[in-house]
């Protein structure tokens, strides 16, 4: 029988033969081709074609030929299995349970594959299927050089519930960063839409106005938890939406560019003495809804660059808690403000008012 997919907040807008590229990287693009000219592959019901972009929460119907892996075709047809890694993701491992196992991902390491990447998570997950007769899942991403939280599921069925409750903000992925400066309130809330600027192979995010080509909305609450002088801050960062580098481009953009963040910040994000030039922004924590009930809630230690720099600077590794609260479902489109001049600054908006400048 066909089974039901559900696209996961952060593939929003990505095309529909990339995304079966991600999850099912042995089904050809002709047999998905001939697959949805059948209609045996349907978007919330209806007919769709490989170059439609998919949203967030939106349902997709499999056939068993895609979920179980049945994909054969004449011998002229037929696909390359997909390329399985050497190595194993055993010593990253946080939890583990019957649905899902929590890795802790190393700064460096990419989540897929992509241009010019040999080694990735997803090219290494035959090595969690453990007791399992099915290949573990990916249901989010984290950047290259971002560490932390990572979730794994461990059957299609898990896979869905977790997509489903990204997709349901009914989870709560908290950052921390070392950035340049220091935020000019404590506690506070970015929006602005972000869209694709430059050429294939060079592309970034950036900042734009709502009604622009491209444009995705995006917001980002932030916690200022340490300060070293006016020269470094210790963020809490908790992003609404799932925009590509989000957190980067919106931190930027108030003047606080992530340490180490070279693509948004420049050469003003060096770092000092014993302070690496490596990105520090790291995937904390995590509080999701279980595919079988309750909460799932853990935290990820640092890696070894940001620990030095947090002992450095001064600041406690150890803190534990949300400054957030408790994890809540969110409506899926946060409404941000109106329509700025072009190329605007990210909107900062906080309840109390902002503290006086430092001198």
């Amino acid at each position: 029988m066909p089974e039901t997919a559900h696209i996961a907040y952060d593939e929003d807008g990505i095309r529909l033969d990339r995304w079966f590229k991600r999850h099912y990287p042995a089904l050809t693009h002709g047999r998905l081709e001939k697959l949805l000219r059948t209609g045996q592959i349907r978007l919330d019901g209806r007919r769709v074609k490989a170059a439609d972009r998919v949203s967030a929460g939106q349902s997709l119907r499999l056939p068993p030929q895609v979920v179980h892996g049945n994909l054969e075709e004449s011998p002229k047809e037929k696909a390359k299995p997909p390329q399985r890694m050497r190595g194993s993701l055993e010593e990253h491992i946080l939890y583990m349970d019957k649905n899902v196992i929590v890795l802790n991902k190393p700064s460096g390491l990419a989540t897929q594959g992509g241009s010019g990447l040999t080694t990735h998570v997803d090219g290494m997950l035959d090595s969690l299927a453990f007791e399992k007769n099915q290949r573990p899942r990916l249901v989010h991403r984290l950047d290259k050089d971002t560490s932390g939280v990572l979730l794994v599921a461990r059957t299609v069925p898990a896979a869905a519930e977790l997509s489903r409750a990204f997709a349901a903000r009914d989870a709560q992925k908290i950052y921390w960063a070392l950035v340049k400066g220091v935020p000019s309130v404590k506690r506070g809330t970015i929006k602005a839409a972000l869209a694709k600027e430059g050429i294939r192979g060079n592309e970034r995010m950036a900042t734009v106005d709502r009604d622009e080509e491209g444009a995705k909305d995006a917001v980002t609450d932030f916690v200022v938890l340490d300060t070293a002088g006016d020269e470094f801050a210790w963020l809490a960062v908790k992003p609404l939406t799932g925009r590509t580098h989000q957190i980067r481009v919106h931190l930027a953009s108030i003047g606080t560019p992530i340490v180490g963040d070279f693509k948004y910040g420049g050469t003003d994000v060096r770092g000092i003495g014993e302070i690496e030039n490596r990105l520090h922004l790291h995937a904390r924590s995590i509080d999701i809804a279980r595919p079988d009930g309750g909460r799932l809630t853990i935290a990820a230690p640092m890696p070894d660059h940001m620990l030095t720099s947090w002992k450095l600077l001064g600041f406690n590794p150890e803190r534990t808690g949300s400054p957030f609260g408790r994890a809540e479902k969110s409506n899926p489109k946060p409404q941000p403000p109106a329509p700025a001049k072009p190329r605007p600054k990210s909107k900062l908006s906080n309840k109390n008012k902002p503290k006086k400048k430092r001198r």
